[in-house]
């Protein structure tokens, strides 16, 4: 008995030593989990579908050379068309169900503010949100990255420069009412504050508007020289045109937020003249860069469907987290990632996007920013990159 006891303890100790460590979440031995909440029914579906191609486009050229360490992308998108209360299911869904790795690309402040602690219960980063606001690398949590320099710098950077170059004195911000609104306005304040400048007229509107004649009227009878826009795509469209029928023609200047080629090709000839703060260059399929007009065809051919910006963002983010990936090794686990995540440098790519570098204490990878204006219905990059 004592020999049969002997045998089957040094058996159970064999086993246990054998035995694997607990498995990563969303890591299996032929694949890795990727996934993404995005609006695809909301006020910026067009934004959410364009992010979806971009991510897949770069995923499946990984996939076709082998995946990562043996491993393919499966990208898994949840639709929480533009809505917080939305997003908190789609991240339970993903962490919960799906059992994701990580969460990439997220698009919208709000989403990303209350995905988040549902992520950050199991352990999934929140890797690259695109928004540009503060929060998603402030306050520091050791499973935020963020790449989009920050609504509040972008202003602060380039407000000064445009309002010393063109000599005006009242500048007012008409702002969508919510957390996004807020950082544009915020980083135009801090901005003026520089000149001794305050803004003379500050005008709101709630989130998912239409109408914005009384916010107009207002910024009109203040005299505004310039307008600061914290808008997305139809509130600017609707703000500039509303303005331009009642004659009100001040220097419009929006952020990274209105930086889309929807805009003059939705809004049309009264949208010339706008500014924009951004990074990545929108990818026009007549672009004088060979690899980006190469880049703009091969997308073209495999979704039927024009590059956009937020094309150009899905690209990146997927490249990012690939990159970093690889460099984590075949043992790929959260702690690994964030590992390599903390050296991690990124250079320029084909869409202009500033280097990028993030350390165990930096997780923004630039604060860089430049400026561009819609002239003759296209985007012109008109100034070079600056920081705050």
């Amino acid at each position: 008995m004592k020999a049969m006891f002997s045998a089957l303890a040094t058996a159970v100790a064999l086993l246990a030593g054998a035995a694997p460590a607990l498995a990563q979440q969303g890591v299996s031995k032929n694949e890795i989990l990727v996934g993404s909440i995005l609006d695809m029914s909301g006020p910026l579906a067009s934004y959410g579908k364009a992010v979806r191609q971009g991510m897949l486009l770069r995923a499946e050229e990984t996939n076709e050379q082998g995946g990562i360490h043996g491993r393919k992308i499966k990208l898994v998108v949840e639709d929480d068309g533009y809505d917080p209360k939305k997003a908190v299911l789609a991240a339970q869904k993903l962490v919960n169900q799906d059992k994701v790795f990580i969460v990439v690309g997220h698009i919208g402040t709000a989403q990303n503010n209350a995905a988040m602690p549902v992520q950050f219960e199991k352990n999934i980063i929140n890797f690259l949100p695109i928004t540009a606001a503060r929060e998603m690398y402030e306050p520091f949590n050791r499973l935020k990255y963020s790449f989009a320099v920050t609504y509040y710098d972008q202003m602060r950077t380039w407000l000064p420069k445009l309002v010393k170059e063109k000599g005006v004195k009242k500048v007012c911000a008409i702002y969508q009412d919510d957390e996004f609104g807020l950082e544009v306005v915020r980083g135009a304040e801090a901005g003026l504050k520089t000149m001794n400048l305050d803004l003379t007229e500050k005008s709101s509107f709630k989130r998912g508007a239409t109408d914005f004649s009384s916010q107009v009227a207002r910024n009109k009878a203040a005299g505004c020289e310039m307008v600061v826009l914290g808008t997305i795509i139809r509130e600017t469209i609707g703000t500039i045109g509303e303005s331009r029928k009642t004659g009100f023609n001040p220097i419009f200047v929006g952020t990274s937020a209105a930086y889309t080629e929807l805009i003059h090709k939705l809004g049309g000839k009264a949208m010339d003249g706008l500014y924009a703060t951004m990074t990545a260059q929108i990818p026009y399929p007549d672009e004088p860069s060979q690899p980006l007009r190469f880049w703009a065809t091969k997308y073209k051919t495999k979704f039927n469907d024009d590059p956009t910006l937020f094309s150009a963002y899905g690209y990146l983010v997927m490249d990012y987290f690939i990159q970093a990936a690889a460099k984590a090794g075949p043992n790929l686990s959260t702690d690994s990632f964030i590992k390599v995540m903390d050296s991690m440098s990124y250079p320029t790519d084909i869409f202009g996007s500033p280097p990028a570098t993030f350390t165990a204490t930096k997780r923004l990878g630039s604060d860089a920013s430049r400026l561009s204006q819609i002239v003759d219905g296209k985007w012109k990059v008109i100034a070079d990159y600056a920081k705050p």
